[in-house]
């Protein structure tokens, strides 16, 4: 199994506030289908709520400490263990938020897919940075912001170098 953190991020690590998302980016939200077309994802609860449904064409595993927590069309699990163990014959798994989750994930993940957001935003919920001695960057794609995507941003491509652990 490759593990991924699919991610978007402002300028001072904002990824959120009140359990919502800052910014509309229709490309960066057709890369992320893109991306996460025919897999898994795992994500919080709150994440999950966010969204309101499990998004077509992938696995959604949702991680809660409410054991009594039931969505249509959606794995309930309640630890990133079980989680990942529920996926491990999986080819690419997405790790798709919140930032408890991600942070949580970060020393197992092998990739990572940031869109970082060219502003800065007032938020309550914040991506941890990579860290540079682990991470190199191996693809970055500049994005002008245009009639539908009025804030320019960039997406990139990390991969592990070093620091890898296992579950």
């Amino acid at each position: 199994m490759l593990l991924s953190i699919i991610v978007a991020v402002a300028e001072n690590n904002v990824i959120g506030k009140d359990n919502k998302l800052l910014w509309h980016l229709p490309a960066d939200l057709k890369f992320f289908k893109q991306t996460t077309l025919n897999h898994t994802m795992i994500m919080g609860r709150k994440t999950f709520e966010s969204i309101g449904k499990a998004l077509p064409g992938r696995i959604t595993i949702v991680i809660t400490g409410n054991k009594n927590f039931t969505a249509d069309n959606v794995i309930v699990k309640h630890s990133l263990k079980d989680a990942l163990d529920s996926c491990k014959n999986e080819g690419e798994v997405f790790i798709t938020g919140g930032a408890q989750i991600y942070l949580e994930a970060l020393p197992y993940v092998n990739k990572v897919y940031l869109t970082q957001v060219h502003k800065r935003f007032d938020g309550d919920t914040y991506f941890n940075p990579l860290p540079e001695s682990d991470f190199k960057c191996i693809s970055n794609t500049d994005y002008e912001a245009d009639e539908k995507n009025t804030i320019a941003f960039s997406i990139k491509v990390f991969e592990r170098i070093s620091g890898f652990r296992t579950l």
